[in-house]
């Protein structure tokens, strides 16, 4: 009876020869030597090779040593796109640190709480934010971060230096010879993320050296960047890292084309400019550039492919992007699996399908990135797939070298997340006969009027298709007769109108009465920063019974 690996483990061990720690700073340093003279960053005037990044975020590295930083310290920083939030992605895990990338958009004691929580060291900011993380600092009980000013010229005014040091003169007294080592394990943390927390604190997802190394990889092939893209960040780098795009550009000796915020006019002039050939973003992204007044064809021949993120996009927002030049491919994944793990792998024939037919394919969730073991959908009772029959409804759950090592000092929330060896996202959903998952609702979102289960995605694919509507978010709302019934969000285009009479009557023509909204509300509905709607907001204004779940 055969144990183990037998003769094949007998002086075959691993060595520094046949055994090198998994880490997205080897794609760094693999691009500086072999492309040297490309260009690696683009930012309104300034331009940096590859070389010029390599040493900057070796100086940098060496800057942070000097100053305390070692394995497992907390480099925080709340910065937008610009080229400084791309070099920390690469020079704090040199110092062996790990990168707490904050959330621009928010308030200080969120901030304070994730400063203390995470034990940030160091901290960096833009002067745009310099206010609020200056009234974080105060209210911090523990220790504070020693803080660093990164300067932009192409911030308008306002904010100001609260800092100790600028980073460019950080970076110029560093050590452009620094010799960084690749973490002694490539299990070791490199991104510290946090949650968007609605009630109570939010959580800190861990992420490591080795997510982050195949994550970029999957990135590439699910894509399909090729060599040297030209990648427009559209998509905010504090946003699970940028879905690891920052490392995933540098492996593939692409261009960063940085973009300091959305701006649909500067978007499509980078475009043109650059030559963009790819970008990523929430719904909310194409959106805009598909209704703003600037929209146009961003090229004349061939497609920008725009990856986009969450749960099913809108068939108008998949079809409409595509008239303007945006091909795009569905990715899906949270915070807790580095962003994407899941993508909508397109099949032979699609492109011979109508722009509407292709769109209903693409908006998808799909199957696992290349090098995530696995997406299902279970029943969380029994933990057994689903039937591929497009109808039994279970939890979306990943599995595989894609999924966070945890929520940081909070081992009893880890354990629910993994319970059962899966990951469980909380999204509710369905495989098709394809073997594609399609997800239906968040557990939370899903509305049952009459004992029947309605999926609010399935409610606003419909709203999106009305031409006077931008936005649309359905949750929620008490019914005396049926206990909940679906009430509709509207933001109109500009210059567009509509009535309640209008949107419900559009919505009865096309959906099951007992789905359709029973209720409209007009007017600009709230999101993150990233482009998710919140909706805790609007069960809260209709005083859902789910308005307390986040």
């Amino acid at each position: 009876m055969s144990t183990g690996q037998g003769h094949y483990s007998i002086g075959l061990d691993k060595t520094p020869a046949n055994f090198v720690p998994l880490s997205p700073l080897s794609f760094l340093e693999r691009t500086a030597i072999v492309y040297p003279g490309r260009i690696g960053t683009v930012y309104e005037d300034r331009t940096f090779t590859w070389s010029q990044t390599y040493e900057r975020c070796k100086r940098f590295a060496s800057w942070l040593t000097r100053h305390g930083i070692g394995r497992g310290d907390t480099v925080a920083a709340m910065l937008p796109n610009i080229p400084a939030m791309n070099e920390l992605h690469f020079a704090v895990p040199m110092a062996g640190g790990v990168l707490n990338a904050l959330n621009i958009r928010l308030d200080a004691p969120t901030v304070a709480f994730m400063l203390e929580h995470g034990g940030a060291k160091i901290l960096l900011v833009d002067p745009e934010f310099s206010t609020v993380i200056a009234d974080a600092l105060k209210l911090m009980k523990t220790p504070k971060p020693f803080v660093i000013d990164v300067d932009d010229a192409a911030f308008g005014g306002g904010g100001g230096r609260i800092g100790e040091i600028e980073y460019e003169a950080a970076v110029a007294s560093g050590d452009p010879s620094y010799a960084f080592a690749l973490p002694p394990d490539e299990w070791d943390a490199i991104a510290l993320s946090y949650t968007s927390g609605t009630t109570g604190n939010p959580k800190g997802v861990v992420t490591h050296h080795r997510g982050a190394y195949l994550n970029a990889i999957s990135n590439s092939l699910a894509a399909n960047l090729g060599p040297h893209p030209i990648y427009l960040w559209t998509l905010p780098m504090f946003h699970c890292n940028g879905w690891c795009f920052p490392w995933t550009i540098a492996a593939s000796a692409g261009i960063n084309v940085c973009l300091r915020k959305v701006d649909p006019a500067k978007i499509f002039e980078l475009i043109e400019r650059h030559g963009v050939t790819h970008m990523s973003g929430a719904p909310i992204v194409y959106n805009t550039l598909i209704n703003a007044p600037c929209a146009r064809r961003v090229k004349a021949n061939g497609y920008v492919v725009g990856m986009i993120a969450g749960a099913a996009p809108p068939v108008a927002v998949l079809a409409g992007a595509e008239k303007i030049g945006l091909r795009i491919t569905h990715v899906y994944g949270l915070t807790e699996t580095y962003g994407p793990a899941a993508f909508c792998a397109e099949q032979g024939g699609w492109d011979d399908l109508s722009i509407e037919d292709r769109a209903q394919l693409k908006r998808r969730q799909g199957v696992p990135y290349h090098l995530q073991e696995s997406i299902m959908v279970l029943n969380p009772d029994t933990m057994k797939p689903v039937p591929r029959d497009g109808e039994t409804i279970g939890e979306v759950m990943f599995r595989g070298n894609i999924v966070m090592k945890g929520y940081l000092k909070n081992e009893t929330a880890t354990k629910e997340a993994f319970a059962g060896g899966w990951f469980h996202t909380g999204d509710l959903g369905v495989l098709d006969a394809d073997g594609y998952v399609i997800i239906k609702d968040r557990s939370k979102d899903i509305i049952i009027s009459g004992g029947e289960n309605i999926s609010s995605v399935e409610v606003e694919d419909v709203l999106y298709r009305h031409p006077a509507v931008l936005f649309a978010a359905v949750v929620a709302k008490p019914d005396a007769k049926w206990g909940e019934v679906p009430c509709a969000f509207i933001e109109l285009k500009d210059n567009a109108s509509a009535t309640e009479a209008d949107i419900l009557s559009y919505c009865r023509e096309r959906l099951p009465g007992f789905k359709a909204p029973k209720a409209v509300v007009f007017g600009p509905i709230p999101k993150t920063s990233t482009g998710k709607i919140q909706k805790f907001i609007l069960r809260d204004r209709v005083q859902s019974a789910k308005a307390i779940s986040a």
